[in-house]
């Protein structure tokens, strides 16, 4: 397939899933700012590797496992820059606090380590199938099984 058709299919794909991408970057950063840069960059990053894309109808694991890797990039980044002035502090203390209504559950995935995080979300928030999670994350399907059971278990203990 030649390369302009498959980046009209990338940009075809992105425009009619825009929401669903933004949902998956947010169920990472929990921010809308930083889920939308998360988004723009994984877009960069799709475009400029578009010739890697060897099965045009694999295009949306190919892109939710870009997309996924660069949330988890982005945190990984995040985490180095935490250092934060007084002010910063002053100023984070004035604001209103967040309201979850399943905060025990979003507190319990904030726990689990990236691997189990991301089969968890893509399965149950995202509705993706077993195959397609194991395509995004380059895990074979028994892995994928392996590890959501091993993070379902960790949950259920954290949840009870």
């Amino acid at each position: 397939m030649k390369k302009q058709t498959v980046e009209a299919s990338l940009v075809a794909y992105v425009t009619d899933k825009e929401k669903d991408l933004y949902r998956l970057a947010y169920n990472y950063v929990k921010n809308q700012e930083d889920a939308f840069d998360v988004v723009q960059e994984s877009i960069q990053k799709a475009l400029a590797s578009v010739d890697s894309l060897r099965n045009p109808n694999a295009m949306k694991s190919w892109f939710n496992k870009i997309l996924v890797r660069t949330a988890i990039d982005f945190l990984k980044k995040e985490r180095k820059i935490k250092a934060m002035d007084c002010q910063t502090i002053e100023f984070l203390s004035k604001g209103k606090k967040d309201i979850y209504h399943d905060i025990d559950l979003h507190e319990t995935l904030e726990e689990l380590s990236y691997q189990y995080k991301t089969i968890i979300v893509l399965r149950f928030f995202e509705d993706l199938k077993i195959k397609e999670i194991a395509e995004v994350t380059g895990d074979k399907v028994n892995t994928f099984k392996t590890r959501l059971r091993r993070g379902l278990m960790f949950m259920r203990i954290h949840l009870t």
